[in-house]
């Protein structure tokens, strides 16, 4: 089996998601870092099994705030 074919399997396992709400992902079998939602049409989450989604997950929330920081500083001088 092709690592393709795994990660297609795996997204189709409904064991490997949470609610669909939710949306959360989680496969170690799965390489990708990004998947698209249970629902291909509305976006792409994070594969929570993937070693480097973590530092993705705070990458996503830490730097929009430092972004704005700096730009509301920038903007006050």
């Amino acid at each position: 089996m092709t690592q393709e074919e795994i990660n297609k399997s795996e997204w189709k396992n409904p064991d490997n998601w949470s609610a669909p709400i939710a949306g959360v992902y989680f496969s170690k079998r799965d390489r990708r870092i990004w998947v698209p939602k249970q629902w291909p049409g509305i976006g792409w989450t994070l594969n929570m099994g993937h070693r480097h989604s973590v530092w993705w997950l705070i990458g996503l929330i830490v730097v929009p705030p430092l972004l704005a920081a700096c730009w509301s500083r920038r903007s006050h001088r």
